[in-house]
């Protein structure tokens, strides 16, 4: 399948350093990564888009989303964290067998890459057994999306964790889906499970992502001090939901090289506390969106941003109104990538970087007449408007449909 392209007549936004829109020029991608921007390129053998009419940008970067419950979407709408917690992974997630989690990774992953998400980190809880984790992964690795397959062993027999975890990591050594260890613990889970969990990150030398700093400040500032004791606060880890983390212990993080994700309607919907946006970027903390569960909000970047966007400006005592739609757009792609440890590969238009690319059509009723492009996309756009997406130069939507084969 061909993945050299000449990408022409788009209006092209790149995101590094800093959101720009660079104007009329073109894309060139060889080989799968990006090998100029830039105007009138020459592109011998590269097969050419059309982007007359539309946005080109580079694919959004989701930092942590449960994707196997795409097969239970909108089924706890209007519930708190504790009632989720209960219902879909106490009753739901052990009704899941190997087949069900597959069908429901392949729909959310549609569902990513039919909205220009071609990064996700797969939070995935409902390792139960050596066929669910295969499952998942087989599923992950079929879609096309570029994913960091976030490991959490879920199975009856805590003996198995390791053995499991260093197999998945051997499988996983190449190709578009890589690792990290999803730990549960300490804010969820008992401390020694943690305890196996962290040194297990270590062994492997994967990245953690850990659901720290959304169930009150005693249990952030317990959690920290655990990470603290057992050397394990350090770089190469995501705290999702970091709402209740104080000011001083953000700066900790920052200063270990952490980074946080957000997840600004599932944290608002759930009672885990106000979104850490603008307070963790003040202090140093590299911050991401994220979708989290369809099963209580949305699953589109769009909706993501708007919601970043709107809560960080409605602060208390306009303390939020220096976030713009630019720092939205920044989370949504290459700070993204950088929370997931993928900064080098994605996440930007930077000549080298493997060609993740969605072009926007402007043309559709909430996009027509815009004036500011970047203000567009994040306040305007939606997955109507994505007509074209690539995955390391590879097309996987065209024309507004689905690639296939």
């Amino acid at each position: 399948m061909n993945d050299s392209w000449i990408i022409t007549n788009g209006l092209v936004i790149d995101t590094e350093p800093q959101p720009t829109v660079l104007g009329d020029v073109d894309v060139l991608v060889t080989e799968g990564r990006i090998a100029a921007v830039g105007p009138d390129l020459r592109a011998e053998g590269a097969e050419e888009i059309d982007a007359t009419g539309m946005i080109v940008l580079p694919g959004f970067v989701d930092s942590h989303r449960h994707t196997w419950q795409a097969a239970i979407r909108a089924v706890a709408p209007d519930t708190t964290l504790d009632g989720y917690v209960s219902h879909v992974l106490g009753e739901l997630a052990p009704r899941f067998g190997p087949d069900d989690v597959r069908e429901g990774i392949a729909a959310g992953a549609r569902e990513c890459l039919n909205g220009g998400i071609t990064t996700l980190l797969d939070w995935s809880h409902v390792q139960f057994t050596p066929e669910h984790t295969d499952a998942a992964v087989d599923a992950l690795t079929a879609s096309g999306i570029r994913a960091v397959f976030g490991f959490c062993h879920g199975g009856a027999d805590p003996g198995l964790m390791a053995p499991e975890g260093r197999r998945v990591r051997e499988r996983l050594a190449g190709g578009l889906v890589t690792m990290a260890l999803a730990a549960f613990g300490p804010e969820f889970g008992d401390l020694d499970r943690a305890v196996r969990e962290w040194r297990l990150a270590r062994e492997l030398d994967v990245p953690v992502s850990v659901h720290m700093g959304g169930q009150g400040p005693e249990s952030a500032e317990r959690g920290l001090a655990f990470l603290d004791a057992h050397g394990f606060l350090g770089p190469r880890t995501t705290y999702i939901h970091a709402n209740h983390y104080t000011d001083e212990q953000l700066k900790r993080i920052a200063g270990s090289g952490g980074s946080v994700s957000v997840s600004p309607f599932s944290e608002m919907a759930l009672a885990m506390g106000y979104p850490v946006t603008g307070r963790a970027r003040a202090l140093g903390v590299p911050a991401s969106l994220s979708a989290d569960a369809v099963t209580s909000g949305p699953g589109d970047m769009f909706a993501m941003m708007r919601a970043a966007h709107a809560m960080e400006r409605g602060r208390p005592d306009g303390a939020g109104l220096g976030f713009t739609t630019r720092d939205a757009l920044r989370m949504a792609t290459i700070e993204g990538a950088e929370v997931v440890g993928l900064a080098d590969v994605t996440g930007s238009l930077k000549v080298g970087k493997q060609a993740d690319l969605q072009l926007l059509r402007t043309g559709t009723p909430s996009m027509s007449g815009l004036r500011d492009p970047i203000g567009a996309v994040v306040l305007n756009a939606d997955t109507a408007a994505v007509d074209t997406v690539l995955v390391a130069g590879r097309a996987v939507k065209r024309a507004g449909r689905p690639v296939t084969g």
